[in-house]
Parts: structure tokens; sequence; C-alpha cells
């Protein structure tokens, strides 16, 4: 195996929320159904990982961001992907994904790497 890319992103919780309520559907445009419920600091972490994974793939136009979510597998969460995301993963050769994602003190963070 072969690492294809790194991405880590950062997001200011606070900022994020403001964001969510002044911008009316930018849930919905964001997050698949399953992960909208979820609370404001675990959104925050799944929008974290959503951007590094744009960044492990040079942030291709026309990414649909519901292409790309955060399922919980049986070791916890991972990243899932379709249509415009795996179309650009299988040209880069992606084959598995590593997701770390944390929040605290107001900041939520996530890093993916990429593997052949």
């Amino acid at each position: 195996m072969a690492i294809i890319g790194i991405g880590v992103d950062v997001v200011d919780i606070a900022r994020f929320e403001r964001q969510l309520e002044r911008t009316p559907g930018l849930r919905e445009r964001l997050f698949v159904p399953a992960e909208r419920e979820l609370h404001v600091r675990s959104l925050a972490a799944r929008f974290a990982a959503k951007e590094a994974v744009a960044k492990v793939l040079g942030a291709p136009a026309g990414m649909n961001w519901q292409d790309c979510w955060i399922g919980l597998g049986s070791t916890g969460p991972e990243i899932q992907v379709k249509g415009t995301v795996l179309a650009v993963a299988k040209e880069r050769g992606v084959k598995s994904w590593h997701l770390s994602m944390s929040h605290d003190g107001g900041i939520a963070t996530a890093m993916v790497v990429a593997e052949a």
C-alpha cells in the first residue's frame, strides 16, 4: 500500500454554528440525512473530515458534499464516498481511507489519509 495523500482541516465550532444558523439550507447541502441531527461539534468535525477528503483529492471542481459522509463502522467513524467523490478517488487510485476526528476547546479537527 502507498499513501496517495494526507488532508487535515480545522473548524472553529462557534463560527461553524453561526454559519449554519445564518444560511438556510446549509445543513442539508453539506450533510446526508443521517448526519444532520448530530450536535454541532460533531457536524463541525464531520465537515473538517469532508474538507480533508477534498484536500486529499486536490479539491476537485464540482464535488458534491453529500457524496462524502462519515458513517459509523465497527471500529468507529469511517469515510463513505459515492458519485463525484468516488469518481475522483478511483481516478487517483484510492483504495482505502483512514480518518481521525476530534473536538475540544471550541475547535473540531480531522485528519484523512488515502491509500492505494
